[in-house]
């Protein structure tokens, strides 16, 4: 394995009724004033904005209320957000949602606390974080982004049409509640959406070198396995806690950095997808369906010692007679086979995309990047989207 340093500063607390048991002690210590962050308002319908708004009351805080955090959540959005809190002098930034809510909190937390310009010193290429941003603590509603364990902020910029993420340490959330329950109003589809981008991301931390023998690819064979199992449990039954809390937990290690010690931290389908969703507004995960296919037959010769064990061990195909490419192929079959299996779209046109959208525009903007294999063109970037939209290339 590649040398490494581990850090992760959230303390978890995970299972059913964790909210009600501890929330109101973790807020001990931050001041009389929180911000409750929150999204479009699914947290008021399904219960969870009253029960933490009981114990915010019951524990004797003045609550600033911060709703409206889109699923794409833009700068425009954290720079808001970062006037609120200014203006109340808040103590605690409390997210309650999914990715984007946390996402959106961790860069309000930054920009605080920061007088220069955070999108282009922090998010337009990495930047020194020599300062504390504002504590912030989390109650997850959704599984998928695994955001709630991790410094991850993944932000929008609308003006540059641009979307990028960068991991902070300092911006790890302070506490982490995750209750598998409160996953359960979810849609159906967004969960299945949740469910993928959770195995995707566990695909491309495992599909980085080295390929030699190490515990991050292991433990990424096991929570792959995993996901597969509990992601279909939960098709058949969407309150079945137990693949629920799976699939929960599954997503927050396949991002609080343990799956990726010793490897590359940067994955190329990963920044394809953002700025597909940057120009389309598609769910991450629905996009990451159409993609993650078509860009596994793009670099599987690159890494083929690794997508045939992922062939073998995950999707469980049989070598027989099948040459090493053959056996890698029935692989990335198989994972086509699921992504139709659980309901997502298999094409772009099944996202919504038409001829009236820039393929090349998206496919220039994206990030480049080492991981996964192999180095792309843009260029190949382009192809990758073409024969997702089903173009001759």
């Amino acid at each position: 394995m590649n040398n490494f340093i581990f850090e992760n500063g959230t303390k978890v607390f995970f299972g059913r009724g964790c909210v009600k048991e501890y929330l109101a002690c973790l807020t001990k210590g931050y001041g009389d004033t929180v911000m409750l962050a929150y999204g479009g308002g699914s947290v008021k319908k399904n219960g969870v904005y009253d029960e933490v708004t009981a114990i915010l009351n019951g524990a004797g805080k003045e609550i600033v209320e911060f709703p409206g955090i889109m699923a794409n959540v833009t700068y425009a959005k954290v720079l808001e957000g970062a006037e609120v809190a200014r203006k109340h002098h808040v103590g605690l930034i409390l997210a309650v949602g999914g990715g984007s809510v946390m996402d959106c909190c961790k860069a309000i937390s930054m920009t605080v606390r920061y007088e220069g310009n955070l999108w282009e010193n922090f998010w337009a290429r990495p930047g020194i974080f020599d300062f504390e941003p504002l504590p912030l603590g989390v109650v997850a509603t959704a599984a998928g982004s695994g955001s709630e364990c991790n410094g991850r902020s993944v932000i929008t910029n609308e003006a540059l049409m641009v979307k990028t993420g960068r991991d902070y340490p300092k911006c790890n959330p302070k506490f982490a509640l995750m209750d598998p329950v409160y996953t359960y109003s979810i849609p159906q589809f967004q969960m299945i959406c949740n469910g993928f981008a959770v195995l995707s991301h566990i695909m491309e931390s495992y599909l980085g070198g080295p390929d030699e023998d190490n515990v991050s690819d292991d433990l990424a064979v096991a929570l792959m396995k995993n996901v597969i199992r509990s992601l279909r449990r939960a098709v058949r039954n969407p309150e079945d806690y137990t693949a629920r809390g799976n699939l929960m937990w599954a997503g927050a290690m396949a991002e609080n950095r343990i799956i990726r010690l010793g490897k590359p931290d940067h994955f190329q389908c990963r920044q394809i997808a953002y700025q597909l969703e940057a120009h389309t507004g598609c769910s991450h995960g629905a996009g990451l369906a159409v993609l993650l296919p078509v860009y596994c037959r793009h670099i599987y010769t690159s890494g083929l010692a690794k997508f045939k064990r992922f062939a073998v061990e995950v999707w469980g195909i049989t070598p027989g007679e099948k040459t090493e490419e053959e056996i890698a192929c029935a692989g990335i079959d198989g994972l086509a086979d699921f992504i139709r299996e659980i309901g997502l779209p298999a094409d772009l046109r099944e996202l919504g995309v038409d001829e009236n959208t820039d393929l090349r525009a998206i496919a220039d903007s994206s990030a480049m990047v080492s991981g996964s294999c192999t180095r792309l063109t843009q260029e190949e970037i382009l192809r990758i989207f073409q024969e997702c939209y089903g173009e001759d290339c």
